[in-house]
């Protein structure tokens, strides 16, 4: 089991999955997206290091199936699921308490502005925030309280929400999978000894489009004044 040495393992995806293994990654999931004090918690970055160490995570945890492709399909399906419930639980938060947020103060765990940028997130893309948020860091972590908030349809946000849960976790879990597979057989490059630079490149990727829209906002800003 993994030792906790420095706040930074907590942005590690392999050290939950090597400290806690199939269930701690369902939780980080479900807390990512359902917790709003989760949006610090590794994402995208877990959901792919995961499909490396798929057929691993599935032998220690129940017994692998012989199949590897059997293995990582179980793997992202448990983690579609707890993704959805994350999102549920997002959602009716949202519904409930969510209004009273923005009349909360700043502190370290809690930033109004991640609220605000969701909610505008939410506004410019409609309905589809529910399934694109899934691949953007701390936006699919408010758009569910959001959509609470704003009292979007439950069984059209359920749709959606379903829809994005699958999406993000099957193409993530098997995109680290195969790839990892590829490098092997074709390069002899094993991804796990280069863990580091594949976070670091999911981290700006998935952050990109969130940065272009700060920076062009801000400019449109400037420019409208």
């Amino acid at each position: 089991m993994e030792n906790f040495e420095s706040w930074k393992d907590l942005l590690n995806p392999e050290f939950y999955i090597k400290m806690g293994g199939f269930w701690l990654i369902l939780f980080i999931i479900f807390a990512e997206t359902g917790l709003f004090i989760g949006f610090f918690l590794p994402g995208d970055s877990l959901l792919f290091v995961s499909g490396i160490y798929a057929v691993d995570i599935i032998r220690e945890t129940f017994g692998s199936t012989g199949s590897e492709f059997l293995d990582t399909t179980i793997l992202a399906t448990a983690i579609a699921f707890a993704a959805i419930i994350g999102n549920e639980v997002g959602y009716w938060f949202g519904y409930k308490a969510g209004p009273a947020l923005y009349n909360r103060k700043d502190s370290f765990l809690f930033k109004k502005k991640y609220l605000q940028q969701a909610h505008d997130f939410f506004e410019d893309h409609g309905a589809l925030a529910v399934i694109m948020a899934r691949f953007l860091p701390i936006v699919r972590t408010f758009t569910p309280i959001v959509a609470g908030i704003v009292r979007m349809d439950k069984r059209k946000f359920l749709f959606d929400n379903i829809i994005g849960a699958f999406l993000w976790s099957y193409l993530l879990i098997f995109a680290g999978h195969y790839l990892d597979k590829l490098f092997v057989d074709q390069f002899g490059i094993d991804l796990k000894t280069h863990l580091e630079i594949i976070i670091l490149v999911i981290v700006l990727i998935t952050t990109l489009p969130l940065i272009l829209k700060i920076v062009f906002g801000k400019k449109k800003e400037e420019i409208s004044e």
